[in-house]
């Protein structure tokens, strides 16, 4: 997967060492083989993407496709989501929500916040590994802007 003809790096936030294991092994296996960085909590994965600062220009350059779990120790997802979409220099990173997290007015919430997808983890390993494995077909047709 590229952006102007330069790798994406994918920045899986998840804290479900399980889930995590399972979104990466379903994404290798619909061929995206770009680089995943893996955080389980909010602030280590919000220094990387904004910088030690929080001032976002650490991002100014890069292409970074951000997979965000709502439900972390230490922040909400929304949270995260919030200071990305409102940061110059990555509110257009594309930021997909994977969580088990189904309720409407959250879903409406991440959209209002800019979030570009919003898939709900089914609890079923079958049913999780095949939403998994559309999202992977569906990055390795994408170009991320």
């Amino acid at each position: 997967m590229k952006a102007n003809g330069r790798e994406v790096t994918i920045v899986m936030v998840e804290d479900d060492d399980g889930h995590a294991r399972l979104i990466e092994k379903n994404v290798r296996r619909a061929g995206v083989s770009n680089d995943i960085v893996a955080f389980t909590n909010g602030t280590e994965a919000l220094e990387f993407i904004l910088g030690k600062d929080m001032s976002g220009t650490v991002s100014a350059d890069r292409y970074l496709l951000i997979l965000l779990d709502l439900n972390l120790p230490d922040m909400s997802g929304t949270e995260i989501l919030q200071h990305i979409k409102e940061n110059p220099f990555t509110k257009r990173l594309p930021v997909v929500i994977l969580t088990t997290t189904d309720d409407e007015r959250e879903i409406q919430r991440c959209y209002d916040l800019g979030a570009n997808v919003y898939i709900t983890k089914p609890v079923d390993y079958e049913g999780f590994a095949n939403a998994i494995r559309q999202l992977g077909l569906f990055f390795s047709v994408i170009e991320v802007p």
